[in-house]
């Protein structure tokens, strides 16, 4: 990674607590966001200097936006560029403190008194926070950011904005809380901020997610949580409290690159009836591929060849790799019947229909002997789908893909409904 000091720094945009965000004057559009060495606690009556703090932040957040990214949710993260900086799209920032609670602790508690420490919200607690330091940060209503009527960036901020940033919010945990389950800990709540991209017009996961923004508990025991609450609930700042505080940090930024890695490696294996289907298993084969899910191609005939069929099966059952089997074949469907007989692991009939004789030909698809359990999907898509909804059960990269896409659906309905609505107007 090239130093942030090769780029050419224009202005300082803003300065906060723990960073300074400057303008790229090479890279119109762009931020350079720098971490620095300090961390604080309430509004930042009490801060101190951690040295390497900047280093650990940066790369907490680096590798949070690289995962949420990959996944497919819309963020301002650009690249890493240096140990203590990142870069990142320019934008203005919607000065809310979007909170995503899956157990009551904290401040929660202070403000509704009665629930005690550990009760699990399912679905999640949203709650939201107006950033102003000097009234320490209040609580506000969903009426109140729409009364407020913010304009940034040339985007109005109404009932469709706050619905995708309430939305997003959630997604953006649940993906978060999946991928640090694989570690053995439990996200118990979060914060982040969204902007508006000043070239896009859109709105965006912005600023950082790092060790200050949300609290770890490790196989769900508060006693060896690994936030910024260790810090918080210091009686007294020493050198080696700080230590341990800053040990701490060090222990999320080495896991959150584990993050990164599957857990699971499975794969799809198409098996057409004849060469005539390729065209529709190479759809199946694409959309196996943004899921990041490996597919393979074969040809077999469990009519016609019902040896071969089977010793194909064995061949992929034999190696310990998790498979889906996906059948396509026409007319008499008898490949995706005979697999799901002979194995144990998940068949999909996706079978290509004609428009001459498909009513008839479903189904062989359909009408199963009892025993056999293949399902049937007519879609491609829809097929890969299905089989990387199966492997997200144990693969958190895959199922955040799928997490993801449902998001991206839902905004992408609800952008076309407001532009409706407007046209209507």
């Amino acid at each position: 990674m090239a130093p942030a000091s090769v780029l050419k720094l224009g202005q300082i945009l803003n300065e906060g607590k723990t960073k300074q965000i400057f303008e790229l004057v090479d890279e119109p559009g762009h931020v350079l966001v720098q971490s620095k060495d300090q961390i604080t606690a309430g509004n930042a009556v009490r801060k101190d200097q951690m040295e390497g703090k900047a280093a650990i932040a940066n790369r907490t957040t680096s590798c949070v936006f690289k995962l949420l990214q990959e996944a497919g949710i819309k963020t301002a993260f650009v690249r890493q560029q240096s140990e203590t900086a990142f870069v990142a799209a320019h934008c203005e920032m919607i000065p809310i403190e979007w909170v995503c609670r899956r157990v009551a602790t904290g401040s929660f508690l202070k403000r509704n008194p009665g629930v005690k420490e550990g009760y699990r919200f399912s679905p999640l607690k949203m709650e939201m926070f107006f950033k102003d330091d000097a009234n320490n940060d209040p609580q506000w209503s969903e009426e109140q950011l729409l009364e407020t009527k913010f304009s940034l960036a040339g985007l109005n901020i109404g009932r469709c904005e706050v619905d995708i940033m309430n939305r997003s919010t959630v997604a953006i945990f649940e993906v978060l809380e999946r991928a640090w389950a694989t570690q053995n800990c439990t996200l118990v709540d979060m914060k982040i901020e969204f902007g508006v991209n000043v070239h896009t017009k859109e709105i965006v996961l912005a600023d950082v997610i790092d060790n200050d923004s949300w609290r770890l508990w490790p196989a769900g025991d508060r006693s060896q949580q690994k936030d910024k609450q260790v810090y918080r609930d210091l009686k007294e700042v020493t050198p080696e409290a700080m230590q341990m505080v800053k040990k701490n940090f060090e222990w999320v930024s080495e896991r959150v690159k584990l993050l990164l890695e599957p857990k699971a490696c499975g794969r799809v294996v198409v098996l057409m009836g004849s060469t005539s289907d390729l065209a529709h298993c190479e759809k199946i084969r694409k959309a196996c591929g943004s899921y990041g899910i490996h597919c393979v191609l074969r040809v077999t005939s469990a009519h016609k060849g019902p040896d071969e069929t089977l010793r194909i099966k064995a061949e992929y059952e034999g190696d310990g790799v998790p498979t889906v089997f996906v059948a396509v074949a026409g007319r008499s469907n008898g490949l995706g019947p005979v697999m799901s007989g002979n194995t144990a692991y998940p068949v999909i009939n996706c079978p290509p229909i004609t428009p001459d004789w498909g009513a008839q030909d479903i189904w062989s698809s359909l009408r199963m002997p009892s025993g056999l359990g293949c399902s049937t999907v007519l879609s491609p898509d829809a097929a890969a789908q299905f089989a990387a909804q199966i492997f997200g059960l144990s693969d958190h990269l895959v199922w955040s893909k799928l997490r993801a896409s449902m998001l991206n659906t839902w905004v992408s309905l609800k952008q076309a409904d407001k532009k409706l609505q407007a046209c209507s107007l």
